[in-house]
């Protein structure tokens, strides 16, 4: 047969399949026996490419800048389309160990509580939007082993807290935060981004006489606390030094010309708890951040413990395993790094909470929520770190249609109502606070 002839047939034969790929999933049941090819994907070697692309159009996708006004719910959106039954490999995972066992230093510092700051850092999502979350753990913490005060606030705080009012003053007038200096936000739009990663600890900063508004080189901040727990006995400002500042009661004014990274209203010494909340931010984005600036503030400032809740914002958008996989590895680079910056601080991942879909007019919980919560948990057992996973405290799957009839989620079937965030927070402070091995006393969202 002349070469040509082979070339054709070669051609006709791989595009056959290539269409076989195509137009069948990857797995057919025969009675008892199951049919197996690989997609196109695996057969051209793009499966990991396809991650990565995927990964980057959902950060450029979610990770944008917060509105100004919160809400106890986000409004329902569309349902999706029915599409083919997903396969999802299977997770093994170490279901015996006591993850707490990885915060035996934090533990352990928490001696020094009554001689010094002992500082705790939470990041996460939308969940602990309002410090609602957050709130529950210091309380707790506090409660047992001293301090006082909310600790960190950017300057422009664009979701209100619900521990601490916060209003601007520029030009003799109070103010909108996008109206004083301008802000710079990792978790944000390219526009809003930096490129020398002087982000500060938040992630985000306000840069004094940076605005289009005459007089942002001078800007006074009114923070009053609105519970009697968010009371402090001390200011800190964290900016450049080329910014001034003084204070009066619950006012702090602030001139010059440089970087804001965060005010802090706090004790001299106990438990400071941070909430740091990224709203549509995957989690993805601390490797942005300068590693000086942060390991400078965990060190001087003894961050003990960093929680970090990530994952939900993954899973609407979602339905491709291979994608999940890549956050939740994206995820593992940014404990990696959180490690490398803050040698002496233990960490805590808190997992997503149940959260549903419409399908054929019934709600369901989405199929990746169960399996993201697999892997961030056997990626919190080989980064040995803690891991507290919401979706089965809840209840597993269809847990948050429950909490929806008692009114502690919110109609998109996504979202903690306040109450629901409360009782979130006080069920791992519960859990955070019980030594390893010993029965929590904190009563779950349901039976798992």
């Amino acid at each position: 047969m002349k070469p040509y002839k082979v070339l054709i047939f070669i051609v006709c034969v791989m595009t056959g399949l290539a269409a076989l790929c195509m137009v069948l999933p990857g797995r057919v049941a025969f009675g008892d026996k199951e049919l197996r090819w690989p997609t196109l994907a695996e057969v051209f070697g793009e499966e990991e490419s396809l991650k990565s692309l995927e990964t980057l159009k959902t950060l450029e996708t979610l990770e944008t800048t917060e509105p100004s006004e919160p809400s106890d719910t986000v409004p329902a959106t569309s349902a999706p389309e029915k599409e083919a039954p997903i396969y999802i490999p299977k997770v093994p995972v170490d279901s015996v160990t006591d993850s707490r066992v990885f915060l035996a230093a934090f533990y352990a510092s928490l001696a020094e509580s009554s001689e010094r700051v002992v500082r705790v850092l939470h990041y996460g999502d939308s969940q602990i939007e309002e410090d609602r979350m957050t709130q529950q753990l210091r309380e707790a913490l506090q409660a047992r082993y001293g301090g006082s005060g909310v600790g960190l606030m950017p300057l422009a705080q664009t979701i209100p807290s619900r521990t601490v009012k916060q209003q601007l003053h520029m030009n003799g007038r109070m103010i909108q935060p996008a109206q004083g200096p301008r802000r710079y936000i990792v978790y944000g739009p390219k526009r809003d981004q930096r490129s020398d990663g002087l982000y500060g600890v938040m992630g985000q900063v306000a840069v004094m006489n940076d605005s289009l508004v005459k007089g942002s080189e001078e800007v006074t901040a009114v923070c009053t606390p609105l519970i009697p727990t968010a009371q402090y006995t001390r200011w800190k400002v964290f900016a450049d030094t080329s910014v001034h500042y003084t204070f009066s009661g619950d006012t702090v004014y602030l001139s010059g010309s440089g970087a804001v990274y965060g005010l802090s209203q706090e004790s001299e010494k106990g438990v400071i708890v941070d909430n740091i909340p990224m709203r549509g931010c995957l989690g993805i984005v601390f490797t942005k951040i300068d590693s000086a600036q942060l390991t400078t503030f965990y060190r001087q400032e003894n961050v003990r413990l960093i929680i970090m809740q990530f994952g939900g914002n993954a899973i609407p958008s979602n339905r491709n395993p291979g994608t999940i996989q890549a956050i939740v590895k994206g995820l593992r680079d940014q404990v990696q790094y959180l490690k490398t910056c803050a040698p002496e601080a233990d960490i805590l991942f808190i997992g997503p909470s149940d959260m549903l879909t419409q399908e054929n007019g019934e709600w369901i919980t989405y199929p990746m929520v169960p399996y993201m919560d697999r892997l961030l948990q056997k990626m919190a057992a080989d980064e040995q770190i803690a891991y507290f996973s919401l979706y089965r405290w809840m209840g597993g799957s269809g847990s948050m249609a429950r909490w929806q009839e008692t009114g502690l989620a919110g109609s998109d079937g996504v979202h903690f109502t306040r109450s629901g965030a409360r009782k979130a927070g006080k069920a791992v402070a519960e859990w955070l606070l019980t030594p390893p091995g010993l029965p929590s006393g904190e009563e779950k969202g349901s039976e798992q």
